[in-house]
């Protein structure tokens, strides 16, 4: 069975998510979104490759496979049985901000 780890990148991520939400809409439309993202991440349990292939990180040794829930991508990829959720990117960003510098 694999385990999931989330990156400090992805885990902040989530925090600014929750916080921006927080402040701009409610706690509890935060708290919903940064659920369903959390939640959205345990088809990889059963299925971890189950996301599309990143075309934006290809050129990374990863391979980078998404999922998408609302607004978001959440990015992981797999080594052995270890699935790294290394970041959560909202769509609606420039792509190119995806990429990991």
């Amino acid at each position: 069975m694999v385990s999931v780890e989330w990156s400090a990148l992805a885990e902040r991520q989530l925090l600014e998510i929750y916080q921006y939400y927080s402040m701009n809409v409610s706690p509890v439309i935060a708290k919903k979104i940064v659920n369903k993202i959390v939640k959205r991440v345990e088809i990889l349990y059963k299925n971890p490759l189950s996301g599309t292939r990143e075309k934006l990180l290809s050129e990374y040794p990863e391979d980078f496979r998404y999922l998408v829930e609302t607004n978001y991508k959440i990015i992981y990829w797999l080594h052995d049985d270890q699935i790294t959720i290394a970041s959560v990117f909202d769509c609606r960003q420039n792509p190119e901000k995806m990429k990991f510098k």
